[in-house]
């Protein structure tokens, strides 16, 4: 993860979210280390036991005219308070105010970035935490596939040479789009895991005995996709003969990724297998369980049923006999 500083906000969102610099520049440079916000209305009124001053903190009407009703040594007693006890990484003033000549003269001093707002506080805190959260979400990339096929993002994965970029752009001629290709990152927010392709390879596909292929250039912009929730992870395994695999499909698999658990289908290749018909298949059951129906457990319950009806069938001959 980069480090964050508040020269790196503005450089990057000044404009999104319509920002100012008040104090030096040399200020900027502080590192931001946590994506919550703060508002500081309860510091300022002098109780800082619970001050989370190492997020960026929010001031908004309420605690700008809080400062400005207080007479100007007050005002500056408690500001210094605050600033000589706390090391805060940033401050943004919300609606345009100007948080009072000694805030800024203050954070100056002590190397606190001031940066002033022209959004309404609502507005600059829903859009500065989706940001914060954005940058500061666990990552990591691996090897692997990414394919949206109807709706659902699948997760291929294997060992080298297995075929799953064949597989991808199988599924691709057949209308679903492709996220990414050899290298995968990963990205975790809001509890769900989200995949995207790397900046550098794009949406290049290596197929052996071909070699790189434009996926984008060669069936247009529908067939991508720039980053999708991976919902289930495919790992496709060399066929063998004495393997015991899933008939059934009442024991669910998962695998973690980045603390997130995905249902995990281990699906053997052998030559002549369709795979990408059967990931599509995947697909499909994957949204029928969403939906509330699991085809597994709906076979399991009639398999009991009909040995219930037989077992009771037995019972009465038995009794007609005696």
């Amino acid at each position: 993860m980069n480090n964050l500083t508040a020269e790196k906000v503005v450089d990057l969102k000044k404009t999104d979210f319509a920002l100012t610099i008040l104090t030096k520049k040399e200020s900027l440079k502080k590192q931001i280390s946590n994506p919550e916000l703060n508002r500081p209305g309860l510091a300022f009124a002098g109780y800082v036991d619970t001050f989370a001053y190492k997020r960026i903190q929010i001031l908004g009407e309420t605690e700008v005219k809080y400062l400005k009703s207080l007479t100007p040594s007050k005002r500056y007693d408690a500001i210094k308070n605050i600033f000589i006890q706390f090391d805060i990484p940033c401050i943004i003033v919300a609606k345009g105010l100007f948080p009072t000549k000694e805030l800024v003269f203050l954070a100056d001093e002590h190397n606190i970035p001031v940066l002033q707002s022209r959004l309404s506080t609502v507005l600059l805190v829903h859009s500065l935490t989706h940001f914060l959260q954005d940058w500061f979400a666990p990552t990591k990339s691996i090897h692997g596939t990414l394919v949206s096929v109807l709706g659902v993002g699948i997760l291929i994965t294997g060992q080298s040479g297995i075929g799953k970029s064949e597989c991808a752009l199988d599924l691709v001629s057949r209308g679903h789009r492709l996220v990414a290709d050899d290298v995968i990152n990963i990205k975790k927010k809001e509890g769900i895991i989200i995949g995207e392709a790397n900046k550098k390879l794009g949406h290049f596909m290596e197929i052996r005995g071909i070699g790189i292929l434009d996926i984008e250039s060669m069936f247009g912009i529908k067939a991508i996709r720039m980053k999708k929730w991976i919902e289930t992870q495919v790992e496709l395994i060399p066929w063998r003969h004495n393997m015991d695999y899933e008939r059934i499909g009442l024991k669910e698999r998962f695998n973690r990724i980045l603390d997130v658990a995905i249902p995990i289908i281990y699906l053997p290749v052998s030559p002549g297998k369709r795979i990408a018909v059967i990931i599509e298949v995947i697909a499909m059951n994957h949204m029928l369980k969403i939906y509330g129906y699991n085809a597994a457990e709906v076979f399991n319950q009639r398999i009991k049923e009909e040995i219930e009806r037989k077992s009771k069938a037995r019972t009465y001959l038995e009794m007609d006999i005696e």
